[in-house]
C-alpha cells in the first residue's frame, strides 16, 4: 500500500491556463514544465522527475522493442523505475535493473516489486554486478539518468554501450541541460552524447523518437544499428 506521506496532497503549483498563452514563446514553457516536473510529478503516489512525454515514448519504444532486461541508471526517488516494471508487467516479461549510489529514497513498494533489482553503488563501478544480472540472450535496453555532468555520461555510455542489443536503445535523459533549460550541468549530456556519437558506427541519432517535439532529451535516444 502506499504511504499517507506520499499520497497527502499538495498545494498546486500556480499554472498559466494554454488558451490565454498561445503566443508564449517556448522557453517559457519549458520552464513551467520543469516545475512541475520537479516539484508535482507522481507516479502512483511515488516522486518521478521525468517529461510525461517523454515516459509516453518510452511505452511506444519498450512495446516494439520488447526488452527482457531494461538498466536504468539513477533511479532516484523510483517512480520512473516502478513505471517501467508497471510497463513490463502488461507485456508479461522482462526485469528492471536499477543503479544508484543511494536507494534510501526510494519506498519499499518499489523494492519489492518482482521485476525490480535495485543495484547501490556508482553505476561504471557497479558494471561487472549488472552484467552478472544479464544473460548473453536478454534483449537490453538501458536508460541513463544520473549525474548528468558530461564525464559521467560520457563514461557510462561508453562503459555500458556493449550491453545495448541490436535495434533497442540507449537513451540518455536530460540533454535538454542548456538546449532548452538554462540549468544543469554545462557541459552535461548533450554534449557527451555528441562525442559519444563522433566516431560511433554502431549507434544512430533517432530524432523520430521526439515525436511529441517537447522533449527532456533531445538527442539522446540512441538506437543500436550494428
Amino acid at each position: 500500500m502506499f504511504t499517507k506521506k506520499a499520497l497527502k496532497k499538495k498545494k498546486p503549483l500556480v499554472l498559466p491556463f494554454v488558451e490565454e498563452n498561445m503566443n508564449m514563446p517556448l522557453k517559457e514553457v519549458l520552464a513551467i514544465m520543469q516545475r512541475q516536473i520537479k516539484k508535482r510529478t507522481m507516479y502512483f503516489g511515488i516522486r518521478a522527475i521525468k517529461n510525461p512525454l517523454d515516459v509516453w515514448t518510452y511505452r511506444e519504444i519498450i512495446c516494439e522493442v520488447r526488452p527482457d532486461v531494461i538498466i536504468e541508471i539513477g533511479t532516484c526517488y523510483g517512480g520512473g523505475i516502478m513505471a517501467l516494471a508497471h510497463m513490463l508487467d502488461n507485456l508479461q516479461k522482462g526485469r528492471v535493473i536499477g543503479v544508484d549510489i543511494t536507494h534510501d529514497e526510494v519506498p519499499s513498494i518499489v523494492k519489492e516489486h518482482p521485476r525490480i533489482t535495485l543495484i547501490t553503488g556508482d553505476a561504471c563501478a557497479s558494471f561487472n554486478k549488472v552484467t552478472a544480472l544479464v544473460k548473453e540472450t536478454d534483449k537490453v535496453l538501458i536508460i541513463e539518468d544520473s549525474a548528468h555532468t558530461y564525464e559521467n555520461t560520457l563514461n557510462v555510455l561508453r562503459k555500458y554501450q556493449s550491453l545495448v542489443t541490436l535495434g533497442s536503445y540507449f537513451i540518455v535523459e536530460d540533454s535538454i541541460c542548456h538546449h532548452g533549460l538554462d540549468e544543469g550541468p554545462s557541459p552535461g549530456p548533450y554534449e557527451a552524447i555528441e562525442e559519444f556519437m563522433r566516431d560511433n558506427k554502431d549507434f544512430q541519432i533517432d530524432r523520430t523518437r521526439e515525436s511529441f517535439f517537447i522533449t527532456w532529451n533531445p538527442k539522446g535516444f540512441l538506437r543500436r544499428i550494428k
